[in-house]
């Protein structure tokens, strides 16, 4: 587990937990579906994250829209799903980007500063094996077709993680 502080967001930390070979993502995203606000975290099916400042760009623009009032789902965990997706579509894209049955890498992101609970409330729920947020690890684990489907992007191109956040950065502008 990590805490990553956004620089020009130094009171709202990220409790980022990345997992692999998870077994019961059903149960996650039932959870989610349920509104337990025991499980209010940003669940994303880390097979279609490019990049840490990808996901970055996502909780920044999340936490923004949080605290300028605008936003367009329910909480500032579903807003930052809806932040990776390059269209105003939410339900598209819960589809693309958030956790589905099937998930087998899930990226867990929890908005706030106790590091201790998250950890251990995560280690509990979710059945996976805990690997580091990395680029590195997020390369080996990425579905280049999906992320080329989702953003139109040419994933081998040296501009793709510009070009995709740049896409995020424009939808409703």
């Amino acid at each position: 587990m990590e805490t990553i502080v956004l620089p020009h967001l130094p009171d709202h930390h990220l409790q980022v937990c990345l997992f692999v070979k998870v077994h019961n993502a059903q149960f996650l995203r039932q959870q989610l579906l349920d509104g337990n606000v025991d499980f209010e975290y940003a669940f994303l099916d880390a097979a279609v994250l490019f990049s840490r400042q990808h996901v970055l760009a996502a909780c920044f623009r999340a936490i923004n829209d949080m605290l300028q009032d605008r936003l367009k789902s329910n909480n500032v965990h579903s807003e930052i799903v809806f932040s990776l997706s390059p269209n105003n579509n939410i339900s598209e894209s819960f589809r693309r980007f958030g956790v589905s049955e099937t998930t087998t890498e899930i990226l867990a992101i929890k908005v706030g500063n106790d590091q201790m609970q998250v950890e251990e409330h995560l280690r509990r729920h979710v059945e996976g094996q805990v690997v580091p947020f990395t680029n590195e690890t997020l390369t080996g684990i990425r579905n280049e077709a999906r992320i080329q489907k989702a953003y139109r992007v040419e994933i081998s191109s040296d501009q793709a993680d510009a070009f995709i956040i740049g896409s995020m950065a424009l939808k409703g502008s």
